[in-house]
């Protein structure tokens, strides 16, 4: 005669697969966060490959182009108001989406150079409301990105336009690392990164410390940063930013 389960039999059950989904879950997730990491750390690669190719075609020069950050948030150039007035004239870097939603996606600068528009997508990409990394709006810069940042403004990434600006050539520029005193060339110094450092970082963090970033750099190499060595990365003097700026 078969016996039925007890209450506390039924209830260890169900106690043991709780545990065994806490410990599971997290691992899963993890393995998927790293594979999407992955996916946008190669995009990244591929940029820099492409920008390799463009400056080749242009005597080293970076593309005089910008991004979403640039374009819908020009405050942020407000210290340095002539690269204000030209950012209206220049193109998107990336591909951007149409004027209306009917009108077909404007090609970036870049775009010629590299195999797919899908490449500026991180599949990590999850959107965000305000840049993170940037309060000269006097507080968060508001950048509304939902659903992602790629659907919005067709690019999952931001540029450090201040080399578009000064008409980097990247085969002389040199920086000041404040943190060891030394100069830096192209390796040290921030070309492309991910929009919203949440993306790959941990929410089990207080503030800034959980955030991390994809990050290509000028030389073409890449590197997921922390809050940290992103803040270095960005720390590298580059000079005053001479006006009127390079057109």
């Amino acid at each position: 005669m078969s016996r039925a389960f007890t209450l506390i039999e039924l209830l260890v059950v169900i106690g043991i697969i709780a545990v065994l989904a806490a410990i599971i879950f997290p691992v899963f997730a993890t393995a998927r966060g790293k594979a999407r990491q992955v996916v946008c750390m190669s995009n990244l690669r591929q940029i820099g490959l492409g920008l390799q190719l463009y400056t080749q075609d242009y005597d080293g020069l970076v593309p005089h182009a910008k991004d979403a950050s640039d374009a819908y948030v020009s405050q942020i150039w407000s210290s340095s108001p002539d690269c204000q007035r030209l950012i209206p004239t220049m193109p998107f870097i990336h591909t951007a989406p149409g004027v209306l939603k009917t009108d077909p996606p404007i090609q970036g600068a870049l775009d010629p150079y590299l195999k797919s528009a899908q490449i500026w997508q991180c599949t990590a990409d999850t959107g965000f409301d305000s840049l993170d990394n940037n309060d000269s709006c006097g507080g968060p810069c508001y950048l509304p990105a939902r659903p992602t940042m790629y659907q919005k403004y067709g690019a999952s990434y931001l540029f450090r336009t201040e080399l578009a600006f000064r008409g980097t050539n990247i085969d002389a520029i040199e920086g000041l690392d404040r943190i060891n005193g030394q100069m830096a060339g192209p390796s040290a110094i921030n070309f492309m990164f991910d929009g919203n450092g949440g993306w790959h970082g941990t929410r089990f963090a207080f503030g800034s410390s959980g955030l991390r970033y994809n990050v290509l750099f000028l030389d073409g190499h890449t590197k997921s940063l922390g809050y940290d060595d992103y803040q270095r990365a960005w720390g590298i003097d580059l000079g005053p930013l001479d006006a009127p700026c390079t057109p």
